[in-house]
């Protein structure tokens, strides 16, 4: 979610070869591949996304509640909006996704 007005869902995390990553929502073409319908404009805030959303799949992981800082979603790059990574994913919370 993001500065508590704009959700986007169908975010994944990935186990990837290189470990972990953040997969946006996409749709399947006809054709067989995908086309991403929501996806970070730079490489700033896909980082910062990222970052967001591996730090609370790795607290539901553990278990843990997200931290009080989660949800407000802390400082976000310059020229970019606020927002939570932790409610960007699916409202379901953090998924996993088979590796392919």
């Amino acid at each position: 979610m993001f500065d508590q007005c704009f959700v986007v869902t169908d975010i994944k995390v990935i186990h990837g070869p290189k470990g972990l990553f953040v997969s946006m929502p996409s749709k399947k073409r006809k054709d067989g591949t995908f086309k991403d319908i929501a996806h970070p404009l730079n490489n700033q805030m896909r980082q910062y996304l990222e970052e967001k959303v591996l730090t609370v799949y790795r607290q539901q992981v553990a278990g843990q509640p997200p931290s009080p800082a989660a949800p407000s979603g802390g400082a976000a790059p310059s020229g970019s909006p606020q927002g939570s990574g932790g409610a960007a994913g699916s409202s379901s919370g953090p998924e996993q996704a088979p590796s392919s």
